[in-house]
């Protein structure tokens, strides 16, 4: 008889048990590393945008929406056909990579879904490449300017993005690819530029060369006109004098004639 009664109970656990494994991915989920997300609420107070959820485990009612962004840095590769300053066709490949800013995603969410890459970054990295590089030559590009177009294209692009809750990290091009005649055109243009830089190099290295050699005569012919003109017979006298009376403190045995030729002493020794 009691077996009875709580057959309805165990019969009602069972169905619950089964509706609630039934929804259970639908209540329970868990947000790896590098995922964010936000709720929809379908029957209250709709997108919740200020409420950013982290990683880890969580609940929510079966009814509501959740949207899921991955928060980690994305590459995308892009190839384009444009035209340099002057016209000339340049095929170019750049390389973007950007990550959502994770407290914005709910806003992002609101404007593009979570399809804000074809949305959002990919046209406007293409619209700004293609404005910043027609203001460049076909050879600046390909050699002298790469660096100032890809910081260029790469400030442009932060505004753009940043006013829509994204950052760009880097904006870089990958390969430039011209007609062939233009490129050869251009790669001559550098080497014969190399060449005459280094032949103005080996120029100013002789003439530096031939300066200080100069310097040097000079200085050596100022200080031999100094001991020239200071070479006195007086005192050519003196020194003999001094050197003889040096020589004199010598325990060698020798004999000094005083009055010499020009009346210089002379130091005549068994050595």
């Amino acid at each position: 008889m009691n077996n009875r009664k709580l057959l309805p109970f165990i019969i009602v656990g069972v169905i619950a048990l089964f509706v609630l494994m039934g929804l259970s991915s639908s209540i329970f989920y868990t947000l790896g590393p590098t995922e964010r997300a936000v709720i929809f609420y379908k029957f209250g107070q709709g997108l919740d945008k200020d409420n950013v959820i982290r990683p880890g485990f969580h609940t929510k009612a079966p009814w509501n929406e959740l949207i899921v962004y991955e928060v980690s840095e994305i590459n995308s590769d892009e190839n384009m056909d444009i035209n340099d300053k002057n016209g000339l066709p340049i095929h170019v490949d750049v390389s973007v990579r950007y990550t959502p800013m994770e407290h914005e995603i709910g806003n992002i969410y609101e404007k593009f879904k979570t399809d804000f890459e074809k949305r959002l970054v990919i046209p406007e990295v293409r619209s700004v490449a293609r404005q910043v590089m027609a203001r460049y030559t076909a050879e600046e590009i390909y050699s002298t300017k790469r660096a100032e177009v890809e910081n260029t294209i790469k400030s442009e692009t932060e505004k753009v993005l940043n006013a829509n809750y994204v950052n760009a990290t880097a904006v870089l091009i990958r390969s430039i690819k011209l007609p062939d005649q233009i490129r050869i055109a251009i790669e001559n243009k550098l080497q014969q530029e190399q060449e005459a830089l280094a032949y103005q190099y080996r120029l100013d290295k002789e003439k530096s060369e031939a300066e200080r050699k100069r310097i040097a005569a000079e200085g050596e012919s100022r200080a031999n006109n100094i001991i020239n003109n200071s070479l006195t017979t007086n005192l050519l006298k003196m020194r003999g004098i001094e050197a003889t009376l040096e020589l004199s403190k010598s325990p060698n045995s020798k004999i000094i004639i005083v009055g010499g030729k020009e009346g210089m002493p002379l130091i005549l020794g068994n050595n």
